[in-house]
C-alpha cells in the first residue's frame, strides 16, 4: 500500500521542536541546488512556504534530488517497476501538512466547505522516455492534521504522462475543468481516490482545486466536512524518471 508521507529529517540537519503530542522533526531551509538523496528527506524552499519531499516511498534504489530556490529536478534514479503496480516513488513539492510537516503561511488545512477559491499554477519538465505521471496529489482527512496517512481522499490531477500506467480505479466519467477535458478515475485503496486525466498533455497547469474539490464531493467520494490538508505536486516514476522536474509552483487563496 502506497505511504508518501513519511518524512525523515534527522540526516538533513532537522531540529526536533517538543510539542504537546511528541516530538516533531522540522526540515531546514534550502540553499539552492541542494543534493536531496535521503529516501523521506525534505527541505524548505522560498523561506518555508513550501517544501521538497524526496518520498521514495515505493522503491529502495537511490533516488536524489537537485534543489533550486523554486523547486527540483530528478538527477538520480534507477526504479524499474512493473507498470501494472504501484510507482517507485512519488518526488514533489508542497504546501499544507503532512505527516506534521507543516509548510508556512499556506493556510491549510482548511475544512472543504470553507475552501472558497484555491489556486495553484506549476510549470514543470518532463522526458521523453520511461513510464511516468506528472501529477497534482491534493489530500484529505476528516481530521485537521492528522499525524499519520491521510484517510479520507486523494485527489490526483494528472497534467501528462507517458507509458502503460494508468491511475487507481476505473473511469468513471468525464468532465471540463481548468480549460480542458479530464477523464475522472475512482478507486479505493483504504481511501478513496478520484483521478483526474487531462486528455492532452501539458508542461504547465493552472488550476482551481476547489473546482476538482466540488467535482468530487458531488460524486459522494469526499465529504465537505473533511480538511483539504495539503497540495502537491510531483511524479510518480515507474522508470525512465531521471530528468523530471518542478520549475516552479505556487498556491494561493
Amino acid at each position: 500500500m502506497k505511504n508518501r508521507l513519511r518524512a525523515t529529517l534527522a540526516s538533513f540537519g532537522a531540529t526536533a521542536v517538543l510539542l504537546s503530542g511528541g516530538v516533531v522533526l522540522t526540515a531546514p531551509p534550502a540553499a539552492a541546488d541542494t543534493q536531496l538523496c535521503d529516501k523521506y528527506g525534505s527541505l524548505r524552499i522560498q523561506g518555508g512556504r513550501y517544501i521538497v519531499q524526496n518520498n521514495n516511498w515505493g522503491d529502495d534504489t537511490t533516488q536524489c534530488l537537485s534543489v533550486s530556490a523554486t523547486g527540483f529536478s530528478v538527477t538520480t534514479a534507477s526504479h524499474n517497476r512493473p507498470t501494472n503496480g504501484a510507482p517507485g516513488s512519488y518526488p514533489s513539492v508542497y504546501a499544507g501538512c503532512h505527516y506534521g510537516n507543516c509548510s508556512t503561511g499556506s493556510g491549510l488545512p482548511r475544512q472543504v466547505r470553507s475552501l472558497g477559491s484555491l489556486t495553484s499554477r506549476v510549470d514543470y519538465t518532463t522526458v521523453q522516455a520511461g513510464q511516468w505521471d506528472a501529477s497534482y496529489d491534493v489530500w484529505y482527512d476528516p481530521n485537521p492534521n492528522p499525524a499519520g496517512q491521510n484517510t479520507g481522499a486523494e485527489v490526483m490531477i494528472w497534467g501528462n504522462h507517458r507509458g502503460a500506467p494508468q491511475p487507481v480505479g476505473s473511469v468513471i466519467g468525464t468532465v471540463q475543468l481548468a480549460g480542458a477535458t479530464w477523464n475522472v478515475w475512482f478507486g479505493n485503496i483504504g481511501w478513496n481516490v478520484i483521478s483526474y486525466v487531462r486528455t492532452g498533455g501539458t508542461d504547465s497547469l493552472d488550476v482551481n482545486l476547489t473546482d476538482f474539490t466540488r467535482d468530487a464531493v458531488g460524486r459522494g467520494k469526499i465529504s465537505d466536512a473533511w480538511y483539504l490538508t495539503s497540495v502537491q505536486f510531483g511524479f510518480e516514476p515507474w522508470q525512465g524518471q531521471t530528468g523530471l522536474g518542478v520549475r516552479s509552483f505556487s498556491l494561493s487563496g
